[in-house]
Parts: C-alpha cells; sequence; structure tokens
C-alpha cells in the first residue's frame, strides 16, 4: 500500500498559528522532511514532537525527492515542512509535489499561514486580482525581463526579499515602475514588531537611502520583507495603447492584426474598434494605399 505527501503549513512568526490538524500529521507522519533540520527542531520540541526528520531542500531536492519518493512508494507517509509558512511556495517542495503527483502518489495540503497573503490582506492595495513573484532572479538578464514584464502588471505584485538586497530590489523597481506606485514594506509578520510601512516607492527610496539617494539617518533594512505593489491602473494601459495605436498609419495598425492570423475583414474590424472609429473609415484608409 502506498504512502502519502503531506503538506503541512508551520508559522511565520507567532507559534500560535499552527493547526491542530497539521500538528497531528507532524505527530503520525512516519518522517518530516524539512527544509533546515535544525530550525524546525526548535519548532518540533515547542509542541513535543519526536518524529524523525530528513532534510529536503534547494540543493538536494533531486536527490532526495527521488529517495522521498521511494519510501512513499513502499508505504512511508511523509510530512513537508519549510521554514515558516506553506510548503511549494517559493520553496523547493515545489519540485516533490510534482515528482509525487507523476508517481501516483497520493498529495494533500493542510492549510495555514502565508506570508504572501498575510502581506497582501495588510498592504491596503487591491487583494481581488495578484500575482505572486517571491524572490526576483538572481540572473541579472533573467531578472531584467521579469522587471520588464511587470512594467505592464495589472495586477497587484507580491514580492519577497532579504534585507541585504532590499535597497538594489527597490531601486530598480522605481527604475522599471516608477517612483509613484504605491508600495506596501511587511516585515515581522505576526510577530510582536510587525511593521507595514504603506507608501510610494520614491518614499522607500527617502527612507533606505536606496538608488541614488544618499541621506544621513537613513534606516537600514533589517528581517526578511514581504513587498505588496500597486499593479499599472487599467487607464494608464488603456491610454498607452490608445497612444501606440494613434501612432500607427491605419493599414499598418491592420497589418498588425494579419501578422498574428486575423482576416483582413476582422482585422479592419479590430483596428476601428483600437482607434475609436468607423470601420468604413479604416477600410477607406486601407483602399487607398492598394
Amino acid at each position: 500500500m502506498q504512502g502519502k505527501l503531506i503538506l503541512c503549513a508551520t508559522p511565520i512568526g507567532n507559534l500560535g498559528d499552527i493547526t491542530p490538524r497539521v500538528l497531528e500529521a507532524l505527530r503520525s507522519a512516519d518522517v518530516i522532511a524539512a527544509e533546515d533540520t535544525r530550525n524546525s527542531r526548535k519548532l518540533l520540541t515547542h509542541f513535543d514532537i519526536h518524529t524523525p526528520m530528513i532534510s529536503y531542500h534547494e540543493n538536494n531536492r533531486f536527490d532526495r525527492g527521488r529517495e522521498l519518493v521511494g519510501r512513499m512508494l513502499s508505504g512511508e507517509t511523509i510530512a513537508l515542512i519549510t521554514d515558516a509558512g506553506t510548503p511549494a511556495i517559493s520553496d523547493p517542495g515545489e519540485e516533490l509535489v510534482a515528482m509525487a503527483a507523476e508517481a501516483g502518489i497520493a498529495v494533500t495540503s493542510l492549510p495555514g499561514a502565508a506570508a504572501c497573503i498575510t502581506a497582501l490582506t495588510l498592504s491596503g492595495l487591491p487583494a481581488r486580482r495578484f500575482v505572486m513573484e517571491g524572490f526576483l532572479p538572481r540572473d541579472k538578464k533573467e531578472r531584467e525581463e521579469i522587471l520588464e514584464e511587470l512594467q505592464k502588471e495589472t495586477r497587484t505584485i507580491i514580492l519577497y526579499e532579504a534585507p541585504h538586497r532590499l535597497k538594489k530590489t527597490l531601486a530598480e523597481l522605481a527604475d522599471a515602475l516608477g517612483t509613484d506606485r504605491r508600495i506596501a514594506l511587511c516585515r515581522e509578520l505576526t510577530k510582536i514588531h510587525e511593521t507595514v510601512l504603506r507608501e510610494t516607492i520614491g518614499d522607500t527610496l527617502l527612507r533606505y537611502g536606496a538608488g541614488n539617494i544618499q541621506r544621513e539617518g537613513a534606516e537600514e533594512p533589517r528581517g526578511e520583507y514581504v513587498l505588496v505593489i500597486e499593479g499599472m491602473s487599467r487607464e494608464k494601459v488603456r491610454a498607452e495603447k490608445q497612444a501606440a495605436w494613434e501612432e500607427m498609419t491605419p493599414e499598418d495598425h491592420v497589418q498588425y492584426y494579419m501578422t498574428q492570423g486575423m482576416t483582413q475583414k476582422d482585422a479592419m474590424k479590430q483596428a476601428a474598434k483600437d482607434r475609436g472609429v468607423s470601420k468604413r473609415d479604416v477600410y477607406q484608409a486601407v483602399m487607398r494605399k492598394q
């Protein structure tokens, strides 16, 4: 009989946020796969849990993942935990979930704390639509590509960042998104000194002396941060699109859609809609060029 994989959300700060279901799963599992066994030992000791642990982290996720899949196929139940929060969110646990699912192993997730959701609900920014980016890539080219994509993102954006990289990231966000975009910097979530700074990206540059700003008395970043950033307004997106259409001739506009597979008739209809004119005006402009 096969075992199963149980994703167990652990507290992101306040230990009172752990759920009874997670505690029961940690006690009854055959083994707990933990991102950092030394860190997780403190949690297990606090709750008097003595289940054996095995490390599962970024550097061993493939080899250890195969080992854990083999153990589950032989009947063991594995409880997966991360250092804090929900496994598989900006965490190598997503690899183990994929491997287990591919092997036909049952996977279940016990909900609980997640820093991204906690920060989003505290940010004061729109929460109906959001995109979770986690940590920006370290690779310079890939990082630039992601930042470029985020320029036109209309959903609220959530990022994670370490204190020693916060200033650099804020400066890059200012270059990519502008200084007027609203942002919430969240740290020490669920802890005694929980802090949520709701300001603009420009304000944060001044606060921390980031980018080209050098300020005496600037704050030094401390602790892990969740950055919740306002998306681009739909009005601005529409205005930029309209400006781009107006720079094109009607025939180029139609050709743009035809290169994407539209018929000439449909392309003219869409171009007319984009430009806020009648289909006949676009048709006449195209015919004059033919």
